[in-house]
């Protein structure tokens, strides 16, 4: 399997490689209110308004992401051992897997996007290789409307000044840092490796409505999804404690405030609250519905309960190790605020989460809560091709089967050089740490720390 999987990235990438600047010349300016796929879309959240791009008929760009890592960690803990049998496999479940430096999978996205008509355009990614999932996998796909020429309203093409439509299976717009995050082999809006350590990001099934006004920076967005990243019609067969009756699966919402307007030359400021809310869920995924996985391959890892597994230890197995999952699979109310303000080359970006929810077999919920802040600077002026930056990540939350509740903390220090637009090298140091897990969970006393250097093209 891994063999057919580096022969598929392979020709892809020399394809991929060979054909670049044809495409890129052909392709350049001619999709609608699109997001680049390079250095041009770091710090751009929502796309704009603006309607600088005349639609001459149906066009495609083929677009991607590749991106690979060379990992320095180590871990360690402090957690008692205990003696359990997985699967086949009988040993200590707390000892952690011996680690050395080495390459990571590398992770390929491919990006399909058309110009179905004036104002609406057609976005289909797939994964082509993941450290989640070997095999090729479509993320979603999904329509954004921002005119409607063909209904033939003047009225209607006024609304629609001001009025966006994503309609199909996204990217969940719940706060500000997914507009920042890692995915997959698209990692170049990252000015680090990893994503926060209570990652937020899936796909769901649904619409978004938002409403921009250029001249204020104000706007806003409403959303309604079926609450799941893999839909399902079989009737419930699970009872919900909390209410005694079978389970449900109501809509989820979602929604979004902001302030974004660059107010002089040299200052950008961003302000934003959002929510995401469902009461019940066959599996909801807010905090675990990435695909792809970590970029932290194998820390706080066990090797009895990966060789008791069909899951191969290197790809597979304990594929979001580093993250913090909270758990809410069956309820789901959860609120973030972001500040983004960038003068001249320093920019700050700030996380402010709280969450709470429960699982299928939970009566009541438990609460979790994130603080985050990146600090990067770029340069030189005009170009910003280099750039320094360091993050802190917290996490506490309450977990089950844990007697208090549980900390995690992460700082990392980054540099970077885009190359081209297209071509990225970024280097990182990251340490971790777990407190207050008892003495029985592989995480107590738990802590990784080492170094990340990491390639990423984006085209």
């Amino acid at each position: 399997m891994k063999t057919k999987i580096f022969t598929l990235l392979g020709s892809v990438v020399i394809v991929g490689l060979s054909i670049l600047p044809t495409v890129l010349k052909a392709q350049d300016g001619q999709i609608q209110y699109f997001r680049p796929n390079d250095k041009r879309g770091i710090n751009v959240f929502e796309t704009s308004k603006a309607d600088s791009v005349k639609f001459t008929g149906l066009k495609v760009k083929v677009g991607g992401g590749f991106t690979i890592n060379f990992q320095g960690l180590r871990a360690s803990n402090t957690a008692v051992p205990v003696t359990k049998t997985v699967g086949t496999s009988t040993g200590n479940v707390n000892s952690l897997t011996p680690l050395i430096d080495g390459f990571n999978l590398p992770m390929a996205n491919l990006n399909f996007d058309v110009q179905l008509a004036d104002g609406v355009r057609l976005n289909l990614t797939s994964y082509l290789a993941s450290r989640h999932h070997e095999e090729t996998w479509v993320k979603g796909g999904y329509l954004q409307v921002d005119k409607l020429p063909f209904l033939h309203s003047q009225f209607i093409d006024g609304i629609m000044k001001n009025v966006t439509f994503v309609i199909g299976e996204y990217d969940l717009d719940y706060g500000d840092q997914h507009y920042r995050r890692s995915d997959g082999g698209n990692t170049i809006y990252n000015p680090f490796v990893e994503n926060y350590v209570m990652d937020e990001f899936a796909t769901e099934l649904g619409m978004q409505a938002y409403y921009k006004c250029p001249k204020t920076g104000l706007f806003g967005m409403v959303g309604i999804t079926n609450g799941e990243l893999n839909p399902t019609t079989i009737e419930p067969t699970k009872t919900d404690p909390e209410t005694g009756e079978l389970n449900k699966y109501p809509p989820a919402y979602l929604g979004k405030l902001g302030f974004d307007k660059q107010l002089t030359t040299d200052l950008r400021l961003r302000i934003t609250g959002s929510f995401y809310s469902v009461n019940s869920a066959n599996s909801s995924t807010l905090f675990g519905g990435d695909r792809t996985g970590s970029n932290y391959y194998n820390v706080m890892s066990n090797p009895v309960t990966a060789a008791g597994t069909t899951l191969t230890q290197a790809i597979d197995y304990n594929a979001f190790s580093g993250r913090f999952n909270p758990g809410f699979s069956e309820e789901n109310h959860s609120f973030m605020g972001n500040l983004f303000v960038k003068f001249k080359g320093l920019e700050f970006f700030g996380t402010a989460e709280t969450a709470k929810g429960r699982t299928i077999s939970e009566i009541n919920n438990r609460g979790a809560h994130q603080y985050a802040g990146d600090l990067i600077y770029r340069f030189p002026a005009k170009t910003e091709n280099f750039w320094i930056g360091y993050r802190y990540d917290t996490v506490t939350a309450t977990i089950v089967g844990n007697s208090t509740d549980v900390t995690v903390n992460r700082s990392v220090g980054s540099a970077g050089w885009f190359l081209t637009n297209n071509i990225m090298l970024r280097g990182e140091y990251v340490s971790q740490e777990y407190k207050n897990f008892d003495s029985t969970n592989i995480l107590n006393g738990g802590k990784f720390n080492g170094f990340m250097i990491s390639a990423a093209i984006g085209f």
